[in-house]
């Protein structure tokens, strides 16, 4: 039985791991296209460009998913890009975002 207890409590340590690592993996992506769209879209500069990232990353917690974030930056930045140009922003954003968290950055 200890083998099995052993298993079973490395796979849920494994799950809770890989669990926590996506969530920092998306708030990173969605903190790295915060932090575009106040630099090139919305030309921020400075603390406003991190204040913006911030609220992106806050935007997440509506529901599981994208498109909570995806309406926020919509509202905001008044028809200067799509929808979908904000979903393969973030795709390209969760790639790298994902280099960040392996590298341990």
């Amino acid at each position: 039985m200890t083998t099995f207890n052993d298993r079973e409590n490395a796979f849920e340590n494994k799950y809770a791991h890989d669990a926590e690592t996506r969530f920092k993996i998306e708030a990173r992506a969605n903190k790295l296209l915060g932090s575009w769209v106040a630099t090139e879209i919305l030309g921020k500069s400075g603390d406003e460009v991190t204040a913006y990232a911030i609220e992106v990353v806050k935007a997440d917690f509506e529901e599981p998913g994208i498109e909570d974030v995806v309406r926020k930056i919509s509202g905001d930045v008044a028809g200067k890009i799509s929808d979908d140009d904000i979903r393969n922003k973030h795709a390209e954003m969760l790639i790298e975002a994902q280099k960040q968290i392996e590298a341990g950055n």
